[in-house]
């Protein structure tokens, strides 16, 4: 398989230095991208960088992970208009322990000659002294060069708050990783996001330059959804690949519920489906679009692979507790967070467990507020419009402690699709 034939299909070429490709074909190379340790979870920005190190393990090369243990302590102004906060150590420690966990879940670091490895830019800066690296590196690109970048002079011509010396220096830093691993691993190929063509170029220039060597670069589009919101962003923030900040079921409603247009350029990107696998689908879905095969496709593979088999079908199963198609046990089988996301948004309301304790189906309906009266409350029982996690009740019903669920909540319904949560507090 050829790499940059596979990347060109997908769309994930923006740019690509002349004598790449050919550099490619020789054989075997190796090549890395950088991880920003700004968090202790990649979100799914970062998968576009993921899936281009996976496809070049998948076409025979060796992939390098690099963590940016040091970079992080300085930070990329490219696509900034301000700097960030620097990170302590502890948390820089502690974020890039969570990156490693997750860059190994995509890549093969088993499999012969081209395993994937992981770096970590603070193993070769951690004892560099400040005048060492001016002297031995600083050097060999001048202000000129550094100045023309227009990640600079974006910030320097009023883009922003200006930029400081230590932001200036990054493009410096980051060349430099490129020269050590192309020193000590054989790496002759960066790439990464559009927005990294002008930092990853300028470590091409200083191999060149510091050791007279050959070094090639490779960017892929930044990713923008076709209505022009940001990709990757919901109401509530990023789209992190960590569970415990967003749920399976966010994340598979996220792509579930992309744009046919978004959809086809998604699945391109983000699946390991083969070219005739995603056309196959696209035909199935132009058939019967709102049947929604595309999305389901699209949402099924990411989630599994960044998940698991397991959080998928608990995802479908909660996407399909909205639409009334679930039963009370396939509700008991939701986490707590789950259930919130579920539900987010729907009205609440709360009772003491003492009020709990034995309440009867008139006065649930009543103490909660979803219903306004005992009066209203007879009558939509009485119409047989009332559940309560998912079953059918009447008047006759007692809350027991079975119907509480993850020791708390209750699920109120009134005909299909008008719902309450009533959380019961100690």
């Amino acid at each position: 398989m050829n790499f940059v034939d596979e990347m060109k299909w997908r769309g994930m070429i923006h740019d690509m230095m002349p004598g790449t490709e050919e550099m490619l074909n020789e054989g075997m190379a190796t090549g890395y991208i950088g991880f920003d340790p700004t968090a202790d979870s990649l979100h799914i920005g970062s998968l576009v960088q993921i899936m281009i190190l996976v496809h070049f393990q998948r076409c025979g090369h060796k992939p390098i992970a690099l963590v940016g243990g040091a970079t992080g302590m300085v930070g990329d102004p490219s696509g900034k208009s301000k700097e960030r906060n620097l990170l302590d150590e502890d948390t820089l420690n502690k974020n890039v322990a969570g990156v490693k966990a997750q860059l190994e879940q995509f890549l093969d670091f088993n499999c012969g000659e081209n395993s994937a490895e992981m770096a970590n830019n603070y193993d070769w800066f951690q004892n560099m002294s400040f005048l060492e690296f001016i002297r031995d590196s600083g050097k060999h690109i001048t202000v000129n060069y550094m100045m023309a970048k227009d990640s600079v002079k974006r910030r320097i011509n009023g883009e922003g708050e200006g930029m400081s010396f230590t932001e200036f220096t990054y493009q410096l830093v980051q060349g430099y990783d490129f020269y050590h691993l192309w020193k000590h691993k054989n790496v002759k190929i960066q790439m990464g996001g559009s927005d990294q063509w002008g930092n990853i170029v300028t470590g091409t220039e200083f191999i060149r330059r510091k050791a007279g060597g050959e070094a090639f670069a490779l960017t892929t589009p930044l990713i923008k959804k076709a209505d022009g919101t940001k990709f990757g962003k919901t109401e509530g923030g990023n789209v992190w690949l960590d569970k415990n900040r967003t749920s399976p079921y966010k994340f598979y409603q996220y792509w579930l519920n992309a744009s046919d247009e978004d959809a086809a350029n998604y699945i391109r990107i983000f699946t390991l489906l083969t070219k005739d696998e995603i056309e196959a689908i696209e035909k199935e879905h132009a058939e019967a679009p709102h049947l929604r095969v595309l999305q389901k496709a699209l949402a099924k593979d990411v989630t599994v692979r960044v998940h698991s088999e397991e959080d998928y079908n608990t995802a479908v199963k909660a996407s399909e507790i909205l639409f009334g198609k679930s039963t009370s046990e396939d509700l008991k089988t939701l986490s707590e967070n789950d259930f919130l996301d579920v539900f987010e948004g729907v009205p609440q309301g709360v009772i003491s467990s003492d009020e709990a304790k034995g309440i009867g189906a008139v006065d649930i309906l009543v103490k909660s507020e979803f219903l306004k009266s005992n009066g209203e409350a007879r009558r939509a029982l009485k119409e047989n419009s009332i559940s309560i996690n998912k079953n059918k009740i009447n008047e006759d019903f007692v809350l027991s402690d079975d119907d509480i669920m993850n020791d708390k909540y209750v699920l109120l319904q009134r005909g299909k699709k008008n719902y309450f949560v009533l959380k019961i507090e100690a």
